[in-house]
């Protein structure tokens, strides 16, 4: 079966740094892209960077654009996000998810999602 597994989140100061990782199984990793959702309590999923299926094409939000970086590696199928100048209004539960098209900033973009893994920065 799809399953998607998040890791790395943690608490960091702020301006620090945290590299999530996401693996994937049970599916073609390659067929599919693959994107970054985070949720605070009582908020909606936000969008915030998708990858193509190659990992050539890659689109950020605008919060996010210039401080994460995300790739992605077809042979061990995974995905990593390196979060930099990481700021308190990051705080959030961070979710990867299987894209169904390219690029989708909505949830309904996307079929199968992980269970997600918190980041906190202080400040």
């Amino acid at each position: 079966q799809v399953q998607l597994v998040e890791s790395g989140g943690g608490l960091v100061q702020a301006g620090g740094s945290l590299r999530l990782s996401c693996a994937a199984s049970g599916y073609s990793f390659s067929s599919f892209p693959i994107g970054w959702f985070r949720q605070g309590l009582g908020k909606a999923r936000e969008f915030v960077v998708a990858i193509s299926r190659s990992g050539v094409s890659t689109y950020y939000a605008d919060s996010v654009k210039g401080r994460f970086t995300i790739s992605r590696d077809n042979a061990k199928n995974t995905v990593t996000l390196q979060m930099n100048s990481l700021k308190p209004e990051d705080t959030d539960v961070y979710y990867c998810a299987r894209g169904l098209g390219y690029p989708h900033l909505q949830p309904s973009g996307y079929d199968y999602w992980g269970q997600g893994t918190q980041v906190t920065v202080s400040s």
